[in-house]
């Protein structure tokens, strides 16, 4: 179906389009799409109109095409196309089309008869204002669909906020969080610093017994990570105090035994005097930290920080390591004393051996490398009324100064019961009972050589002692190993026995302690062993030229580590070779 209008005047269009209004109402065009036809097409006539001249409008019923994008293809369609005459002002110019979806309908024969009469026309006015509030009343529905979906998205936007409120709390929260796991990690890893730093140096610190090597030590270990520069002033044994060289803050410290902390700002340190700038230096801040012992100070240490002033935790830090730096140098010091004390007390117990005709004598002692260097191990030769030289080596049990003056009193205990004369045999019997009366918990070992220029025999006598060893003119080593006597001290009443062996000239006889020959591991026998065979190695020659050299040299072998955990004591005597 086509229907074709000639638009010349405002009559003319009107006629148009009250017949396309008719032929599409009766093709089924729905209200809506009758409305839009029609308004449209009314616009478009406005506006041929204006520009005058013939115009065509064709109204063509059919079906649409793949290419109409309005409706779906296969589907009833109207069209509408309004073009210009060929005389037109406007010839040329594209044609106005617009489509609208219809079902299939067949229109009765006067849907496109346009009515004349006025009655007939405001009928059909009428008849567009019906599509019209029927489009406006969709439009209120809309309108009401609007604003439900307005409020709905409303409300949504403000759950939306409220949830992205929520979660900018919840991200800061987090965040504050992590930087709070941040600063306590941290904290934890300097406190873990700190700890090790400190560990570390007070092993290093304790770990000498020279005072002079903690003070030396103490810079290397602060600087450059705690302090630039580090001063320590240990006071002088009377106790004098600081000269003008030292700044006021160290006097102040070392006077009331807290720490001073001199700058031009307060330093807020835990447990720190704040004081005004040194003299000395005012732009640099002074940390005076006192040495502490139970009764007073032993000095002050100063340091400078390595930036601008020190951290709490490291101040607080600094004051324990010099409290661990004051007790080590204290305990250092204390050694000191005592083992001066311990080496004159043994300088004054070791005897200047004897040089009589046709003997030679050679002696050795050397402390345990632990502890206060003086035990109970000793050694003595003396004449006896009779011409005859008296040997000894002994051993009381322990360490320190108990063992050193019971050691000193067994030695003059037995000097002076030589003097009646006596064999060895009969001396360590006499020793027994002075030591089980004199200190009943104290013990000890000896053995005794006796030699005597008109007697070609050796006697010796052994009380729990390691075995003499004996090596004659030809080479030969022996160990002298008859039965001795217990040890002395011993709640038992007991009779040492003397024994005796052939003495040439030439000979050299070895008297010793368990500390030369007896290691944890191996027991003392393979030590008397080596030691024979050490003996046996020398040549009469060397024995008889160089009898300290020979001393040497028994123990070089023999004492190869240099850790000894016992006293050493070795005396050798030399018959030598012509009388």
């Amino acid at each position: 179906m086509t229907r074709t209008w000639q638009i010349t005047d405002i009559t003319d269009a009107a006629r148009a389009r009250i017949a396309t209004a008719r032929l599409a109402a009766a093709y089924g065009v729905p209200p809506l799409e009758r409305a839009r036809l029609l308004s449209s097409l009314g616009a478009q006539l406005r506006l041929c109109l204006t520009k005058g001249g013939t115009w065509r409008l064709t109204l063509e019923a059919g079906t649409a095409s793949p290419a109409t994008a309005e409706v779906e293809a296969g589907q009833g369609v109207l069209h509408a196309v309004v073009t210009p005459s060929r005389d037109a002002a406007a010839a040329g110019q594209p044609p106005w089309r617009v489509t609208v979806p219809c079902p299939e309908a067949v229109p009765t024969a006067d849907a496109d008869v346009t009515p004349d009469d006025p009655a007939a026309l405001a009928e059909a006015l009428l008849g567009a204002d019906e599509d019209t509030v029927l489009v406006l009343d969709r439009l209120t529905e809309q309108e009401h669909l609007v604003d439900f979906h307005r409020e709905e998205l409303q409300q949504t936007n403000q759950g939306v906020v409220a949830l992205h409120a929520e979660l900018d709390a919840a991200g800061r929260a987090q965040r504050e969080a992590f930087a709070a796991e941040r600063k306590a990690r941290t904290e934890a890893e300097n406190a873990r610093r700190r700890l090790t730093f400190l560990a570390d140096a007070s092993a290093v610190l304790t770990a000498s017994l020279d005072h002079h090597e903690i003070v030396r030590r103490l810079p290397e270990l602060l600087v450059p990570e705690y302090a630039r520069s580090v001063d320590v002033w240990l006071f002088d044994q009377d106790g004098d105090r600081p000269g003008p060289a030292h700044p006021a803050a160290a006097v102040v410290a070392a006077r009331t035994g807290r720490p001073q902390y001199a700058a031009p700002h307060p330093g807020n340190l835990p447990g720190v005097d704040d004081q005004p700038p040194s003299a000395l230096d005012p732009e640099r801040p002074l940390f005076c930290i006192p040495l502490p012992t139970r009764q007073a100070p032993l000095g002050v240490v100063t340091l400078s920080p390595p930036g601008e002033r020190w951290d709490p935790d490291d101040a607080v830090m600094l004051i324990e390591l010099t409290r661990r730096a004051s007790i080590a140098i204290d305990h250092a010091q204390r050694y000191q004393h005592n083992r001066d004390i311990a080496e004159t007390l043994q300088r004054a117990l070791l005897t200047e051996l004897p040089a009589p005709p046709g003997l030679a004598m050679a002696a050795r002692y050397l402390p345990a490398t632990h502890g206060l260097n003086i035990g109970g191990d000793w050694y003595d030769a003396f004449r006896q009324p009779d011409g005859g030289v008296i040997a000894v080596v002994g051993d009381v049990t322990g360490h320190g100064l108990r063992a050193a003056v019971m050691m000193s009193q067994l030695r003059t205990a037995l000097r002076a019961y030589a003097v009646d004369g006596g064999s060895p045999g009969r001396l360590l019997t006499r020793l027994h009972t002075f030591l089980h009366h004199l200190q009943p918990d104290l013990f000890a070992t000896a053995v005794i050589a006796r030699f005597h220029p008109d007697e070609p025999t050796l006697t010796w006598a052994a009380a729990g002692h390691p075995p003499p060893v004996l090596r004659t003119p030809d080479g030969r080593v022996q160990t002298l190993d008859a039965k001795p006597g217990a040890m002395l001290g011993i709640p038992l009443k007991q009779e040492i026995a003397d024994h005796t062996v052939p003495l040439a000239p030439g000979s050299t006889l070895a008297l010793y302690t368990d500390g030369l020959v007896e290691r944890r591991a191996l027991g003392i026998d393979p030590g008397i062993a080596r030691l024979a065979e050490t003996l046996g190695s020398f040549g009469p020659a060397a024995l008889e030229a160089d009898l300290e050299g020979a001393a040497d040299g028994i123990l070089s072998p023999l004492l190869s580590d240099s850790e000894r955990d016992d006293d050493v004591c070795l005396l050798l005597c030399h018959l030598r070779g012509t009388r």
